[in-house]
């Protein structure tokens, strides 16, 4: 079991293998500022080749999931001097943050209560599972502030499609969590969180009867082959599949069909 990482702006707690990070920056309604960032990149890249932790929630501390980029921080950057090329670097690394987060091998759930707004909202799309508060408040502000949605416009595209994508971002679209489905941007609707752990526990259940590794290769094949042609899938696709078979989990599952038994990952 990975040791996890001292950190100043989330929480984690690992329960029966599975990971809760907790954002917890209540001056900024948990803005994704430096050290919030740089935290959970720590926290993900320690557990990423720990197949141990089956998943991971992301969820936020006094009511709010995320606000969105630090744009305090911002200001400071822009009265301080700051460069084009300091503001692309910037920019560039939240795109590996949320690169990071959607390439997990692990099942990632978002929990959204208060808000997730901007590149909160971004980084929930980046989830397997995107799970929301009937009252949650969702926006793409950047717009209207005279920035961009950049990094996690085609993260949101790929969740709710152009048009949808094209309105919310070019409109300073406002909607509840009661409006999530017709966005695309939820699995579950719930009314707090107590509702949030019956819908999660039936999830972890679920994902507790999957290998392990096996999710991970899957999450690969859905996340590769739409940038690739058409051979190009097949060829990765198949080379997916012989390492997934021919691994001790492949062995395991296989035989445990033919025993007609429960395979190891699901005995518990």
């Amino acid at each position: 079991m990975t040791q996890l990482p001292k950190t100043t702006k989330i929480d984690t707690e690992l329960n029966a293998g599975w990971l809760t990070i907790w954002f917890n920056s209540p001056e900024n309604k948990n803005a994704l500022s430096e050290v919030l960032t740089q935290d959970l990149i720590k926290v993900l890249n320690a557990v990423k080749q720990d197949y141990s932790v089956r998943g991971i929630t992301l969820r936020g501390r006094s009511g709010v999931f995320c606000s969105g980029g630090d744009l305090k921080g911002f200001k400071a950057s822009q009265s301080g001097g700051a460069t084009k090329e300091s503001f692309y670097k910037m920019n560039r690394g939240a795109g590996d943050m949320f690169d990071l987060v959607q390439s997990m091998p692990q099942v990632v759930i978002a929990f959204v209560e208060g808000a997730a707004i901007a590149g909160g909202l971004g980084l929930m799309c980046c989830a397997d599972i995107i799970v929301v508060t009937e009252t949650a408040k969702f926006a793409l502000t950047e717009t209207m502030i005279g920035i961009a949605p950049a990094q996690i416009a085609p993260i949101v595209v790929a969740r709710t499609g152009l048009p949808i994508a094209r309105r919310i971002m070019l409109t300073g679209a406002r909607f509840s969590g009661a409006d999530t489905p017709d966005y695309n941007l939820s699995d579950f609707v719930v009314k707090d969180a107590t509702e949030f752990t019956k819908v999660e526990a039936s999830i972890i259940n679920g994902v507790m009867k999957c290998a392990p590794q096996a999710i991970g290769i899957t999450k690969e094949i859905l996340l590769s082959t739409p940038h690739l042609s058409r051979e190009a899938q097949k060829d990765f696709a198949a080379e997916r599949f012989a390492t997934a078979i021919m691994s001790d989990e492949g062995r395991e599952g296989i035989a445990s069909f033919v025993e007609k038994r429960k395979p190891s990952w699901a005995a518990q």
